[in-house]
């Protein structure tokens, strides 16, 4: 065969892996099994371990597919390797001693008996972390390395786990009669929420291009145009600070849109390809809730979970106490919301003095409680405070029955739903009362539609400013706008928000009317939105839609704490591209030519 020549090897295929023959290997480390024993093939990967029994020496070669064991009898082959090293070995596949088999890879009972050794790639310099246990290195390191970061077997996984995943949903949504429409990158700024990422014009000096934080107009201008029903794996661009389950600067979702649609449709689009998603790829034996999801308001949520993502693998539920607590003499309770928390459980005076510090540490001024005993009489610091007459009505109201603690919660609305919202959350994990291997989804839905900033007391958009309120115009003309619900949604999975979405305004007067309520005048909203403002002159159709998280899907299956673990080439907490060095400087030259000045 000439030189430069390749064959494609169609016997070599496994798990979708085609094997192309050439100068460097034959096969993949993953292709070959005991039906290759006495075979003369040639491989290639990186050197991942070196063992020197003397007189013969053991080399563990690695590629992207598997491991395998190389034995050199012939100790000059080893000269000038190290670890990490690329290599081209060349040899013969034979059958290992039984005593020596290795059953935690699938290449264990067999090994190649190297006869010719060319190293393709060097390593220069010592290497700052060992590939097998790069996952215990800092992560400021890992991510300044993270080429060799991924060369660690569980990293690589979750990067191979991501693709399948991505693979699977583009599948799912062209099944459901789904288009996929990429959308423009550089656009304009608008206010979604959250700080844009700015791209200055060169051709147009002072102008700027800003990074889309969604496709929100986009989508919504396709179903204008007559699509039906759009999805993409969409890239967005949010200039937000890091959190355990947010990238900063970029993530991806699945986000679609559809005419014609209610909100149930989305619900219904939403908990098949999540359920298909999840129930194919969770690990085995997991439980995931089955369609359809149940649906919880959101005042429900601040109510029994004190969070608007809530999870339900945690059994315990918060109870409103407010109005029988203004019927005791209990002055700390007395004007104020009051929560509670029931738990049946085992708790020792050192778990109710850690648990009090928790509360403390979170802003409360204490922690009230009662144990139930035996004769269903109350133990505990505010017992005296309750009059005998009325115990049984908390016994009623609270459900409490023998061996029952209930915790007392009491603040400003808003705080007391925080504080028995985290103190739940406590509860649930200290005392073992999770549900294992299980992925429990839930819509949240009736969000209200406005919100009065605290500091500035003026009204503005709680959610998505893109949203239908519930009853219309006539709502908007009507009602108080703190109390106008909108038809958005969030799908919530584990206490984790995967997806928001929402019933979409196409109706231009119903839109003037929102933004006028949320302080942009008719020519703002020309200006900021002008795209959908003059689309929605013709004939826009009811349209729907939402964009659950792919990062924080794949983050929940793979079972990782930090969101950061499932992407490729991540940014690190403080939204730097250590690797590559940005955000990094520019030349003066750079600047001028956008019209940019830097300012000391």
């Amino acid at each position: 065969m000439c030189s430069g020549m390749f064959v494609v090897l169609g016997h070599h295929m496994k798990e979708g892996v085609m094997t192309i023959k050439n100068q460097y290997r034959d096969v993949t480390l993953q292709e070959i099994s005991e039906g290759d024993i006495g075979r003369e093939l040639r491989v290639a990967g990186w050197i991942e371990n070196i063992r020197d029994h003397g007189g013969v020496s053991f080399v563990d070669l690695r590629d992207m597919y598997g491991v395998l064991q190389v034995v050199m009898r012939d100790t000059s082959l080893l000269d000038g390797l190290s670890k990490e090293m690329s290599v081209s070995i060349e040899g013969l596949i034979e059958k290992r001693d039984e005593e020596t088999y290795n059953p935690r890879i699938p290449t264990g009972t067999i090994e190649l008996e190297a006869h010719k050794v060319d190293v393709l790639g060097r390593v220069y310099k010592q290497l700052p972390f060992e590939i097998m246990t790069s996952k215990e290195t800092r992560e400021d390191v890992r991510l300044k390395y993270r080429y060799l970061d991924l060369r660690n077997q569980k990293v690589k996984d979750n990067i191979i786990f991501r693709s399948q995943v991505i693979a699977y949903l583009r599948e799912k949504m062209t099944e459901l009669g789904f288009l996929e429409i990429q959308t423009p990158i550089l656009c304009a700024s608008s206010p979604e929420g959250a700080r844009d990422y700015i791209v200055p014009s060169r051709k147009y000096k002072g102008k700027f291009y800003a990074l889309p934080q969604a496709p929100q107009q986009f989508k919504q201008l396709l179903m204008v145009s007559g699509f039906d029903k759009y999805f993409q794996i969409a890239p967005c661009f949010r200039d937000e600070d890091a959190r355990a389950d947010r990238s900063p600067g970029e993530f991806y979702q699945l986000d679609f849109e559809m005419s014609f649609a209610t909100q149930e449709d989305v619900f219904a689009v939403g908990e098949e390809v999540l359920s298909a998603v999840f129930e194919k790829f969770a690990p085995e034996g997991a439980a995931v809730t089955k369609a359809p999801y149940p649906i919880i308001s959101y005042r429900q949520a601040m109510l029994e979970f004190g969070t608007d993502k809530p999870d339900l693998r945690n059994p315990l539920r918060i109870i409103d106490l407010t109005d029988f607590f203004q019927t005791c003499t209990f002055k700390p309770f007395q004007g104020r919301t009051v929560r509670a928390i029931k738990v049946h459980a085992e708790m020792s005076k050192g778990f109710h003095e850690k648990l009090l510090k928790f509360a403390t540490d979170m802003g409360m001024g204490g922690l009230g409680y009662l144990e139930v005993a035996e004769d269903l009489s109350y133990k505990g610091p505010i017992d005296k405070f309750i009059p005998e007459e009325k115990k049984g009505e908390l016994r009623e109201l609270a459900g409490l029955a023998v061996g029952d603690t209930i915790f007392f919660i009491a603040d400003k609305e808003e705080r007391a739903a925080c504080y028995a919202g985290q103190l739940r959350t406590e509860l649930g994990q200290k005392l073992d009362l999770m549900e294992k291997n299980a992925y429990r989804f839930c819509y949240i839905n009736d969000f209200p539609m406005f919100e009065r900033d605290p500091e500035t007391k003026q009204i503005g958009f709680t959610h998505n400013p893109f949203s239908m309120p519930q009853g219309g115009l006539e709502a908007l003309n009507t009602m108080d706008p703190l109390e106008v619900l909108a038809y958005q949604y969030d799908i919530v999975c584990n206490g984790v928000e995967l997806s928001s979405g929402a019933v979409r305004n196409h109706d231009m007067e119903i839109m003037e009317k929102a933004f006028a309520i949320a302080g942009y005048d008719e020519e703002t909203l020309k200006t900021k939105f002008g795209a959908l403002y003059n689309a929605f002159q013709f004939g826009a159709p009811p349209h729907a839609g939402m964009a659950p998280g792919v990062d924080r899907m794949i983050m929940l299956l793979r079972g990782e704490e930090n969101i950061r673990e499932v992407i490729a080439f991540p940014m690190s907490g403080s939204a730097q591209d250590l690797m590559c060095g940005a955000p990094g400087d520019v030349t003066e030259q750079q600047l001028r030519e956008v019209h940019i000045k830097v300012r000391a």
